[in-house]
């Protein structure tokens, strides 16, 4: 069923909000099939990544509206959107998904109102994810602190054996 031009009006606002506000990655989704597509968009939901498919002309309007050039030929294929708000995190589920069906080509992406070419969202990929780093930086604070209080808990434990033994020693002389 053919949409309104009100409706088309709601989309193309939608889409230029989430640009402005979101990361995305934009991929040529051609050659995979419905199973798949469900398979990646479901893959990225998990990962809070959106994953929507979008007519070229509404991309184009909606990329010029936010006063972001991106090269014609990109878009004169078959176009989506995976839209996130951590970088990393949109990057890392596409290009992961790109590994094993390899007909999913990353194009682009879009951080901070700017284009960015397809390696760079390659380079996001390899990136470890905001969890892991946040994991990582408390583990290197709190891996000195551990280290402190089992020193000073072994001067503790020290004292406690060596009154337990006199106390052995004294009963057993007893």
């Amino acid at each position: 069923m053919a949409k309104t031009r009100q409706q088309k009006e709601e989309m193309l606002e939608s889409i230029s909000e989430k640009i402005a506000s979101k990361r995305a990655v934009i991929v040529d989704y051609k050659g995979l099939s419905v199973s798949e597509m469900e398979s990646l968009r479901n893959s990225l939901e998990e990962k809070g990544v959106s994953f929507s498919v979008i007519k070229n002309t509404l991309a184009k309007i909606a990329l010029e509206k936010q006063n972001i050039a991106v090269d014609a030929d990109i878009l004169k294929k078959p176009l989506a959107l995976a839209f996130s708000d951590d970088e990393v995190a949109g990057a890392k589920g596409v290009a992961d998904f790109a590994r094993s069906h390899e007909t999913l080509e990353i194009l682009g992406g879009i951080i901070e109102n700017q284009f960015v070419p397809e390696s760079t969202i390659k380079a996001l990929s390899m990136l470890p994810s905001r969890e892991e780093l946040y994991a990582k930086v408390v583990g290197s604070i709190s891996a000195p602190l551990s280290g402190m209080v089992n020193v000073l808990a072994g001067n503790i434990r020290g004292l406690v054996s060596i009154l337990s033994q006199q106390r052995d020693k004294m009963s057993s002389s007893s």
